[in-house]
């Protein structure tokens, strides 16, 4: 099931859907376009990023525009093995997930780590790509183990 989706500003059409068991896959709405042709207009970067999550069910851009994350999910491409950075962004969604399950802010986490929140929001966001021996600071900081697997 769907948790959350939220819009890429790194690519111009890319969103991320987050799902209940903690994965992620990247879509672009462009991919779309030949079943719905009214997301081409999506190509202006400036209306992609005016676009406005409500709630975790769909993106809406304007009155004309609107994307359900059903449609997303059934019938867009999933793109994440082209980016090498779909880790990161899991990575930064499950330390989120696990502050907020223990009713942290970022201020009180980043206090607890010695980062700046601001850093810790990137971290969270999927934005910064944190060196292992900060993952093992920010896992004492959320009292939970970490573990590292090369396959």
């Amino acid at each position: 099931m769907i948790q959350a989706i939220k819009l890429m500003l790194r690519e111009i059409t890319l969103i991320d859907v987050y799902f209940d068991d903690s994965s992620v896959k990247r879509f672009d709405v462009l991919s779309l376009a030949n079943k719905y042709p009214q997301l081409n207009a999506l190509k202006d970067r400036e209306l992609f990023l005016k676009g406005k999550l409500l709630g975790w069910s769909a993106i809406c851009w304007n009155d004309d525009l609107d994307l359900d994350t059903a449609i997303v999910y059934e019938d867009g491409v999933d793109v994440s093995d082209e980016y090498d950075d779909i880790e990161v962004v899991v990575l930064g969604h499950k330390i989120k997930e696990k502050r907020l399950e223990l009713n942290l802010t970022q201020t009180e986490l980043a206090e607890r780590i010695d980062i700046e929140q601001s850093d810790l929001s990137k971290i969270e966001k999927g934005l910064l790509n944190p060196s292992i021996k900060m993952i093992k600071r920010i896992a004492k900081g959320l009292n939970v183990s970490i573990s590292l697997t090369i396959n």
